[in-house]
């Protein structure tokens, strides 16, 4: 066979760098993207077969040029690029909807939304071009249902579930799955802590009480799982909470 592309994006941190050690184990040669240099750096030096791709998934150009190096190396590897994974976005912010930070949307969509449609747009020549291509979207149970406090978030999420949808009925008939992943409470070092701006005892409230939450590795494992079926099984969307979570608003915590 030939050597097998996956690119990861958003892979210097959390679900990203899980994602990329998990599929690095399933033998892709893993292409990290990011924006910070020295993360990805240190990751990509503990992976068998990966290349550290310093990008911007908010930029037309940076996502170019991205393109532009995942086409050479499969070229220079006689490699093929069968998997994408669109998992660079996060949240900002916890304000009411009366009360919200626009700029702060504006990221949110930028990242999750704007972010993934570039990036498949652009490799999704060299993705139909494998045979066998899998995308997959990493959305999240807020783009299936809200909350208050989350708007921007779940607007942005399920935007993005409704961009993977689309983007599954168009392509029906080429070569290339299209998988959607809405993980529920996920603690990683960087999520609760982004949203919250720093404030480490509010991002430490998320999780207080859930004895086993999700981790990072549990949501790479499912990725890994739905890109390594056999090629005729789409897994449409894969929907992974802990067991403390029944539903977005129903939690079990002990205090």
């Amino acid at each position: 066979m030939s050597t097998r592309i996956a690119v990861v994006t958003g892979a210097s941190s959390g679900i990203g760098a899980a994602t990329a050690r998990r599929l690095d184990v399933e033998g892709f040669h893993v292409v990290a993207v990011a924006r910070r240099e020295d993360r990805l750096k240190d990751l990509v030096g503990t992976l068998a077969s990966a290349t550290a791709v310093v990008a911007d998934v908010t930029s037309d150009a940076s996502v170019a040029a991205l393109a532009d190096t995942v086409a050479r190396l499969a070229a220079e590897r006689n490699a093929i690029v069968e998997l994408l994974v669109n998992n660079a976005g996060g949240a900002i912010g916890a304000e009411t909807v009366e009360n919200a930070d626009l700029s702060d949307w504006q990221w949110m969509f930028d990242v999750n939304v704007l972010g993934t449609v570039r990036v498949t747009k652009a490799l999704l020549p060299l993705l139909e071009h494998s045979g066998r291509a899998t995308v997959v979207v990493l959305s999240s149970t807020a783009g299936l249902i809200v909350y208050e406090g989350g708007g921007g978030y779940t607007a942005a999420k399920h935007a993005q579930t409704a961009v993977a949808e689309t983007l599954r009925l168009e392509l029906n008939g080429r070569p290339i799955r299209v998988v959607e992943i809405d993980p529920g409470m996920v603690r990683t070092d960087e999520f609760a802590l982004k949203r919250f701006e720093g404030d480490a005892e509010k991002a430490a409230a998320v999780y207080a009480g859930v004895a086993e939450p999700l981790v990072a590795e549990d949501i790479a494992d499912c990725i890994a799982w739905t890109a390594t079926r056999p090629h005729h099984v789409n897994i449409d969307r894969l929907v992974v909470r802990p067991l403390a979570q029944a539903a977005q608003h129903k939690v079990h915590r002990v205090l």
